[in-house]
């Protein structure tokens, strides 16, 4: 049986929308195929080697800092621990540059166009994505139109898991230590993630039924995972997806995800129509989720991170 079902968005059937509803009550993932951008994503790819090996001053002359929270990263937190992997973030480009701390790299030729481009897409995809699992759960149109994602509060990120520590061994001291997996076990916190990754592997999902299994790269796909949101406007039929990625022993991994957010002053809780029974979850706000999320990434405060567990309805 397969267990990571691949969905045909230009054309889903019924029997993979069944699929798709037992994959996201056992553990959040899916594939995409028929999305029209192997074009795109090829360029995409081309853009994200490039920077990632460019001249060390390209990348630190747009390292995050407590002032800009984007741009390129070395030292990312998981649970406390450190990442086996260099990342690069940036934000809706159509938001106004007073309002928009995106920093661009210098001297990566068609870098920024082809970012831009690619954020374009995706959201517009991330919509689509949305739309299907609306159907899947036979969601009412008003429910659905009050249920949404946003490109505003939407990001990208681009991943290099190098073999061994990403940090140079002169700057590692006073560092929290590596984690034992390249990526720690954790769930995204928005409504879901698009997932571009190579085929290197090493992608897992913790799965109710058969504990971890792996994403195996499939040629031609993008992944699709739950996030936190969903699982809570679901009142817990569908699971964020619980992941991580085992360290890199063979080659480099590179992986890109577009994170696709609620809207910033959104409220979140369970769906009415949803509810068989009680909710779950007391209503909370995404501007108090994704800060307690997003702080701890970069910072240890000496306690794990919020968790929609810290929303739960306790008897």
């Amino acid at each position: 049986m397969d267990l990571v079902p691949t969905i045909d968005i230009a054309e889903p059937s019924a029997t993979s929308l069944d699929a798709l509803d037992a994959a996201c009550a056992d553990h959040g993932f899916f594939l995409l195929e028929g999305h029209g951008l192997d074009e795109l994503i090829d360029q995409t790819w081309r853009a994200t080697r490039e920077f990632f090996g460019s001249a060390p001053e390209v990348k630190e002359a747009i390292r995050r800092n407590p002032d800009s929270m984007l741009g390129w990263y070395d030292r990312e937190l998981t649970k406390r621990k450190r990442d086996h992997k260099e990342v690069f973030d940036f934000i809706d480009p159509e938001i106004p540059p007073e309002h928009n701390p995106n920093c661009w790299p210098q001297g990566v030729d068609g870098f920024r166009e082809t970012m831009e481009q690619f954020f374009d897409a995706f959201d517009a995809l991330a919509s689509r994505t949305l739309d299907l699992l609306h159907h899947a759960l036979d969601l009412p149109d008003e429910a659905a139109r009050d249920h949404t994602s946003a490109r505003s509060t939407s990001t990208v990120r681009l991943n290099h898991y190098p073999i061994g520590d990403p940090v140079p061994a002169s700057e590692r001291e006073g560092l929290n230590p590596l984690g034992e997996t390249a990526l720690g076990y954790h769930t995204d916190p928005g409504v879901l993630t698009l997932l571009l990754q190579d085929d290197t592997g090493g992608l897992q999902a913790e799965s109710a039924e058969h504990g971890w299994i792996d994403i195996a790269p499939r040629p031609g796909t993008i992944v699709v995972n739950l996030a936190d949101t969903m699982q809570v406007w679901t009142n817990d039929r569908y699971k964020a997806a619980i992941h991580r990625v085992v360290p890199m022993t063979r080659q480099s991994r590179y992986s890109i995800p577009f994170f696709s957010n609620p809207p910033r002053d959104c409220i979140i809780a369970p769906i009415d129509v949803l509810l068989s029974g009680q909710p779950h979850y007391r209503r909370f706000s995404w501007r108090e989720f994704i800060k307690g999320r997003a702080d701890d990434n970069f910072a240890d405060y000496g306690v794990d991170d919020i968790q929609i567990s810290n929303f739960r309805v306790t008897d």
